[in-house]
């Protein structure tokens, strides 16, 4: 809805940004923003909550003081290794098959929610993927059409209730209420794919820090989704050891003279660094440093090309691969996913904002612009339902209502 306020966390391994949003037409004014360094998260889930509560404070305090509005509550990203999917069936009768209704699309997806997960689990999203009536699949909008039975086909994410519950607490410790939960990949689709992306089959990876995570849309809808544990924190870990360096000075170095393709570097160049135990400094050859990085960045995209190929959608993906991302600004690495994966890969940069984005036009924010965009359509939801999505796992139409409400600060 137009003139609507919205909050966005995004909670990474390496950074907290929180951002105050309004629509402006097909734009999106970006009111406040407040970035910090993140404490007290490893691979996207909290390992100390009194540090990552402090950083979501700082990040909010700042948000507060650029856009001049408190927040009370916002959409928060989630990401981790303890975090699964699922895909599931639901089917309900429709009595004498009479045209179909939203009631009736909320119950098969309550049908679809059935599902036997772990005790320790449970569920962030139930997304909907298609519909069947009457033996008539790939039904994008069964509301209206006639039929005796009903099915649907939903994706379920979930995730470990402890990861949720420690995240719940640190945000709320920095005096905000989480309105929902947001799979990272999931709100960096809403920055980084067009419609044509989803409807010909696309792979949107977001290279962070922490993870790497990952979200398949295939004619228009979520199809598979995973979280890997692994991301930019580990080529710097690889660096600080391979130079014996401290693990500061080796992600500046990463981000100063790092590259991905071997290839690409001259043997010529060189740099210096002060190495533990040294008391003068060293020269060190950019070559060395690009064989450190470019092995570890294959690796992470062998374990994606492993997580696309288990998923049994690699030869669907037409659109290829959308990157996003802080760690997708190491130069090479578009061109190294490309070598790996073997197919088109892009960087996508957040577009269609306004007011405070010197800061934000970089693939490292298409997580938090996307939060923003995911309220936007949780609006459009409501006001007008989608085949898109049943998001946060409510099938009711009114409670989207109710949660639209709990967003505005």
């Amino acid at each position: 809805m137009e003139g609507s306020i919205i909050v966005g966390i995004d909670v990474g391994t390496s950074k907290i940004c929180a951002l105050v949003g309004r629509a402006e037409g097909s734009r999106l004014r970006i009111l406040g923003v407040g970035i910090e360094p993140a404490k007290g998260i490893r691979k996207g889930a909290i390992v100390d909550l009194s540090a990552a509560a402090q950083s979501i404070r700082h990040a909010v305090d700042k948000a507060e003081r650029t856009s001049g509005l408190e927040i009370n509550a916002a959409l928060v990203s989630l990401a981790g290794a303890q975090v699964s999917a699922l895909n599931n069936r639901g089917a309900v009768g429709i009595a004498g098959g009479r045209a179909i209704d939203e009631d009736d699309v909320a119950r098969a997806m309550d049908a679809a929610r059935a599902v036997s997960i772990p005790h320790n689990q449970e569920i962030v999203h139930i997304i909907q993927r298609n519909f069947t009536v009457d033996g008539q699949d790939g039904i994008r909008t069964p509301v209206g059409m006639h039929g005796y039975r009903l099915e649907v086909e939903a994706h379920i994410i979930t995730a470990a209730t402890s990861t949720v519950e420690n995240l719940r607490q640190c945000v709320h410790a920095a005096g905000v209420e989480v309105s929902q939960f947001v799979l990272a990949p999931l709100a960096s689709a809403e920055t980084a794919l067009s419609e044509d992306d989803r409807e010909m089959g696309v792979v949107v990876c977001d290279f962070g820090g922490g993870t790497t995570d990952l979200a398949i849309y295939i004619e228009g809808d979520v199809w598979h989704t995973a979280v890997l544990p692994v991301g930019g924190d580990h080529i710097t870990s690889d660096i600080a050891h391979g130079l014996r360096l401290p693990t500061d000075q080796a992600e500046a170095i990463k981000k100063k003279h790092g590259h991905a393709l071997v290839d690409q570097i001259a043997p010529e160049e060189y740099f210096t660094i002060k190495p533990f135990g040294m008391e003068a400094p060293s020269q060190i050859s950019r070559l060395d440093l690009a064989h450190i990085i470019g092995a570890r960045v294959e690796e992470i995209f062998g374990l994606v090309l492993q997580e696309i190929k288990r998923s049994g959608y690699d030869g669907l993906l037409p659109a290829g691969m959308v990157l996003t991302g802080g760690a997708s600004l190491l130069p090479g690495v578009r061109s190294l996913a490309h070598q790996v994966l073997d197919m088109p890969v892009r960087i996508a940069l957040p577009e269609n904002l306004s007011g405070m984005t010197d800061q934000l036009i970089s693939p490292a924010f298409a997580t938090s612009v996307g939060l923003l965009n995911w309220a936007l359509l949780m609006n459009e939801i409501a006001l007008q339902p989608r085949r898109r999505a049943t998001l946060g796992g409510v099938a009711n139409w009114e409670k989207i209502k109710d949660i639209l409400r709990r967003l505005l600060p």
